[in-house]
């Protein structure tokens, strides 16, 4: 692995915790986590150290997974003491989410990298012609279904959550508008999937990292201090701090900003982080 000059490790620092100071805000606006704007970012980072190229993703979307967690609990914690969680829906996708997180880390411990890239730019891109483009005439209902249907949709959140990095706001957020809740109690419910998904993910992202380490046992993905399989622990150390201290001030901007501005700025937000893998597809 190549030494990088003490100015550029610095100068990596500096970055990492600004964008964890960025990643906390838009956790608590948007109810995402942050990890949305956590996976490309690390991506570049990874890229400078010479992760190889088919442990960046899954090491990028893993060490997004541990990063999340502090914020995640944070933000939903400021969100509840506001009232607006909807600890029903909580509580009915429990289980299938942590189904559809497990699925997911076993998914990542042997799909090809350009899956977590796919998987990323599809949903980012559809959430975010739904958020900019859409009226509050798309519905998909009136209420959610109480059946089998329900469930499979916290199966779903769950599994392509894990596979994004991400703290499932992008799924959810996408549902709860789509059935008549309003952008405010969808980003504040999001922050509490946040943290069943960012929890359990991470420790599926260690198990899922094991045979990447012992395959390339001179690579970065061992060197890269402090990693864990495919969690990355210097890199969550330095997000963290910032990010955990940024996370109530988006969660009180949310509560400020209208429906439809909350809705174009997650839209837009979304548009550009998907638009980052998409041009990784193309020029690898």
């Amino acid at each position: 692995m190549p030494q990088l000059p003490i100015a550029e490790i610095i100068e990596l620092a500096i970055a990492l915790i600004a964008v964890g100071a960025l990643a906390g805000f838009l956790a608590g606006l948007f109810g995402v986590g942050g990890g949305a704007i956590l996976v490309p970012v690390l991506y570049e980072l990874f890229r400078i150290m010479d992760v190889p190229l088919e442990t960046r993703m899954p090491l990028c979307v893993g060490t997004s997974l541990a990063i999340i967690i502090p914020t995640a609990v944070r933000s939903y914690l400021e969100h509840r003491r506001h009232g607006s969680v909807d600890m029903n829906i909580l509580r009915t996708w429990t289980i299938p989410i942590l189904i559809g997180v497990t699925a997911g880390s076993l998914i990542a411990r042997y799909a090809p990298e350009q899956v977590f890239k796919y998987v990323f730019v599809a949903v980012a891109w559809s959430a975010a012609v739904r958020l900019i483009l859409g009226k509050d005439s798309w519905k998909i209902g009136d209420a959610f279904p109480t059946g089998p249907l329900m469930r499979i949709y916290g199966f779903i959140i769950g599994i392509l959550s894990t596979l994004m990095g991400i703290g499932g706001g992008l799924f959810s957020n996408l549902l709860m508008t789509m059935y008549g809740r309003s952008i405010h109690q969808s980003v504040a419910t999001s922050s509490g999937i946040a943290v069943l998904i960012s929890i359990p993910g991470t420790i599926g992202y260690i198990y899922a990292g094991w045979p990447a380490a012992a395959k390339f046992p001179a690579t970065t993905i061992l060197q890269f201090p402090l990693a864990i399989g495919y969690i990355s622990l210097i890199g969550a150390i330095m997000v963290m701090p910032s990010s955990l201290l940024t996370a109530p001030f988006g969660a009180k901007a949310a509560h400020l900003m209208s429906k439809r501005a909350l809705e174009i700025a997650f839209g837009l937000y979304l548009f550009i982080m998907g638009s980052r893998f998409a041009i990784a597809l193309v020029y690898k």
